[in-house]
């Protein structure tokens, strides 16, 4: 499965792990995350018109150390599934998906028409963060969440998405269920536990697979095994 996400930091902490547990689980995946810091779908949109060569380009979780163009990237061979999302401080304000989503999306039918069109959901800040309460306005973390799964859900049904990807209701729901700590700053995820959640997340909603006996473990920072179980047992009732 040849996989692009088109993204920023949110991007790069979700698919971190993909290719590992993929291969963990015999699946042969190819991933490639073309992503700037802070950037949202205008950035992308201008980005797709002039052509700018402005993205830091990953393989496999891994940072290349080269630049990529999102034109060139999307038209890089056939691909199975590209992914878009807005940047984290805007994804609950639906009118800073337009115009540009629809033109991104518009432009990637008609050079991938067979590929899986998935809307990425980000995920909501943390409780009491100068993030949620300054940047977003918010009083606690499930009103952010809140609105951003209804502004996700509102804007994949109007564009024609193939799906979403619910990383901000797993982590919503994973927060309740007694993990203690799923963001490493406040709004990015955790180099271990979350990253490793969002990676599970994404194998499961990519190919339907459980996820209660895959092996992979070799993380960037470690994690106790009962948050892997609570982590797993979630996913594995999506």
């Amino acid at each position: 499965m040849r996989i692009l996400t088109i993204g920023n930091s949110f991007s790069e902490d979700a698919t971190r792990y993909l290719y590992d547990i993929a291969k963990a689980a015999g699946e042969s995946f190819e991933i490639v995350n073309i992503a700037i810091g802070g950037c949202s779908l205008e950035t992308h949109y201008n980005n797709m018109l002039e052509r700018n060569k402005s993205y830091l380009y990953f393989h496999n979780g891994v940072f290349t150390g080269d630049c990529a163009e999102l034109t060139e990237t999307v038209e890089s061979g056939v691909l199975d599934v590209i992914t878009l999302q807005q940047v984290s401080h805007l994804s609950f304000n639906k009118a800073t998906y337009y115009p540009y989503i629809s033109e991104l999306v518009k432009y990637i039918r008609e050079k991938q028409p067979k590929a899986r069109l998935m809307l990425h959901e980000t995920w909501a800040y943390e409780d009491g963060s100068e993030r949620l309460c300054v940047m977003a306005g918010y009083k606690t973390s499930d009103e952010m969440l809140s609105d951003i799964k209804k502004t996700y859900s509102e804007v994949a049904a109007a564009e024609g998405f193939d799906g979403v990807i619910l990383s901000g209701d797993m982590f919503g729901a994973l927060l309740k269920s007694g993990i203690a700590k799923i963001h490493r700053d406040t709004f990015h995820a955790s180099l271990g536990l979350g990253r490793y959640a969002l990676g599970l997340l994404w194998f499961k909603m990519l190919t339907g697979r459980n996820v209660s006996d895959n092996s992979f473990c070799e993380l960037d920072e470690p994690i106790s095994a009962s948050d892997i179980e609570i982590i797993k047992g979630y996913i594995d009732q999506i």
